[in-house]
């Protein structure tokens, strides 16, 4: 069964470089973002966990933990945090899953069902579909996924951008358009009537058109 946007996020419980957790209580009451790797020792994915390693005080600024996965053994995760540190510069203070029975990778649709039980004589390429973000929020609800190809190294600034607006739109009823960037103008829902508009923002707003009405991003 596939996942969705707000499909609640498979739980599990997992070993990881920081011992055995269970991911929902992992979470707890804030946001977390799970992004996965199809190899230890894979050369975009150690440019990944190194770069998010050095910015991962963007994400606890906004209530958010990080936690990596790749189909292989902690005990190799903790060879290859060695290598990322070396040649990154950063070291990584984040978990990372180890997955070696594919169990999460299936879970999480990464992998098909049929996929096996084991890691071992699997390659990168064998498992190239296990590059995803998924960001999941206080609810335990998927709010974003986003896959990757293997050679494609992924851009940890626009999942902090989508972060800052799905926490923003979920503390005000509006969207943020094409581009948006925090301090950008924001759109506001359609669900919301002119006159509740004009009652929460007394500043005023500009509508473009009925369906398309613009105002300052709320505090």
């Amino acid at each position: 069964m596939s996942l969705r946007i707000n499909d609640i996020a498979p739980d599990f419980t997992a070993e990881t470089t920081h011992g055995t957790i269970r991911f929902h209580e992992w979470i707890g009451d804030g946001w977390a973002v799970l992004f996965s790797h199809p190899k230890d020792f894979t050369p975009v994915c150690t440019t990944e966990l190194g770069y998010v390693a050095g910015i991962e005080g963007e994400f606890a600024q906004r209530n958010c933990k990080v936690i990596g996965l790749s189909v292989d053994p902690v005990s190799s995760h903790r060879k290859w945090a060695a290598d990322i540190e070396e040649t990154q510069g950063h070291k990584v203070n984040y978990p990372m899953i180890g997955d070696p029975t594919l169990e999460v990778a299936k879970l999480y649709n990464m992998l098909p069902a049929d996929a096996g039980d084991t890691s071992e004589g699997r390659t990168a390429a064998t498992n190239a579909t296990v590059r995803t973000v998924f960001i999941v929020g206080p609810d335990k609800r998927i709010k974003l996924m986003l896959m990757y190809p293997m050679t494609t190294g992924r851009n940890f600034h626009e999942i902090l951008r989508v972060l800052d607006s799905i926490q923003l739109t979920a503390a005000h009823k509006v969207a943020t358009p094409a581009n948006w960037n925090p301090g950008d103008d924001v759109i506001i829902v359609p669900a919301v009537s002119d006159e509740e508009a004009r009652a929460k923002y007394p500043q005023g707003f500009k509508t473009i058109k009925p369906y398309l009405r613009v105002v300052a991003q709320p505090k």
